[in-house]
């Protein structure tokens, strides 16, 4: 079962993808599920979540901006309101969902955390491979933050546009129902990464569908 664990809808700032429109090419692209990460707001996973299926499940989260950088929560039933790095993992926990950070490192980007040893309490888990990070030693150094500190690992897309869906994510046995399905899949060898890169283009395309859509609603 392949699971890509960091997507964005139309919910998003930068977003355009429509939730009805997500599950179907996912679909279509043999994928068992996927986690919809909105920037600061559930809105797009709760919506996507009403096209769940008994074989396609649907993990409702978000990719949060802290003081610090970004954290995704998974498996979410309230907003986080906190943009305090602590606080927002302590929110996310208070909902048995899993604190995640996406893409750490990644210098081109800049809004990833660039995590510390003593981080790690905070911390479920580490994407060790994001296919838009374009340079792969950006992924290397997260993979190796979360092997040195005894954390488990994710992976996903980061997709805005429809050709990203489904580029990278998680290979497991077990049929994700809830957190705790999530966090056995993600030990030993119970799970694997699978990953493609995207086009550097829709890093472009994204930062100026931002722009668009900031000046339209302006």
């Amino acid at each position: 079962m392949r699971y890509d664990l960091h997507i964005h809808s139309k919910y998003s700032s930068d977003g355009y993808l429509d939730p009805k429109m997500i599950v179907k090419i996912a679909n279509k692209r043999g994928l068992s599920g996927v986690a919809l990460t909105d920037h600061n707001t559930l809105k797009g996973g709760l919506k996507t979540k009403e096209y769940e299926k008994d074989d396609f499940r649907v993990i409702v989260g978000s990719e949060i901006n802290t003081d610090r950088g970004e954290v995704i929560g998974l498996f979410l039933s309230e907003e986080i309101k906190s943009n305090i790095f602590p606080d927002v993992t302590e929110e996310i926990k208070d909902q048995n969902g899993m604190v995640i950070i996406p893409h750490p490192f990644d210098e081109l980007r800049g809004n990833g955390i660039r995590p510390k040893k003593e981080d790690k309490k905070f911390l479920d888990g580490v994407e060790i491979f994001n296919s838009r990070c374009i340079l792969e030693k950006y992924n290397y150094k997260a993979h190796e933050y979360a092997m040195e500190n005894d954390l488990k690992y994710t992976a996903g897309s980061d997709a805005h546009f429809a050709g990203e869906i489904g580029k990278a994510g998680i290979i497991t046995d077990f049929e994700i129902n809830d957190v705790d399905d999530l966090r056995k899949s993600l030990i030993g060898n119970k799970s694997v990464i699978f990953g493609g890169k995207s086009s550097f283009i829709n890093l472009g395309l994204t930062k100026v569908l931002k722009i668009w859509r900031k000046a339209s609603s302006g």
